[in-house]
């Protein structure tokens, strides 16, 4: 069991709230919670797919329980089931919403120059430089 892994209460309190499987057949090689650790861990890390460690099982058995959950909406049904259960217990105070996301701008981005033409060449190269006489100003010679 890997640090940041669901302890045995928090696996308790999640597995009840999991779709129960309903393919016949071969039993699966790895477990949905050795799955759904896998899923937290690159979550969290914000890795590849393909970087997650091979004890949660191959990176493309936990990307497809993760896909597929998400496309027929078994997450966003367990995080209502949490929350539901959170708030029965008085867990969450609803009188205060926070959102405390941010999109920091690199420091230099607010007056930087665009790059490509602007206007300022464009006049530039219409009008002839004032070192220019006669017929060098059209380009013949």
């Amino acid at each position: 069991m890997g640090r940041h892994d669901l302890t045995n209460a928090q696996w308790a309190k999640l597995g009840s709230l999991l779709p129960v499987g309903k393919k016949p057949g071969r039993p699966p090689v790895h477990t949905k919670r050795q799955l759904i650790d896998g899923i937290r861990w690159r979550t969290r890390a914000g890795t590849p797919w393909r970087d997650v460690p091979e004890r949660y099982g191959p990176w493309q058995t936990v990307y497809g329980l993760f896909r597929r959950w998400q496309r027929d909406g078994t997450w966003h049904r367990i995080f209502e089931q949490l929350q539901a259960r959170a708030d029965a217990q008085g867990l969450i105070t609803w009188d205060v919403s926070v959102d405390s996301t941010i999109a920091r701008a690199h420091q230099h981005a607010a007056g930087a120059r665009k790059r490509g033409i602007c206007r300022s060449s464009l006049r530039a190269e219409s009008s002839p430089s004032p070192t220019t006489k006669g017929s060098d100003a059209l380009g013949a010679g």
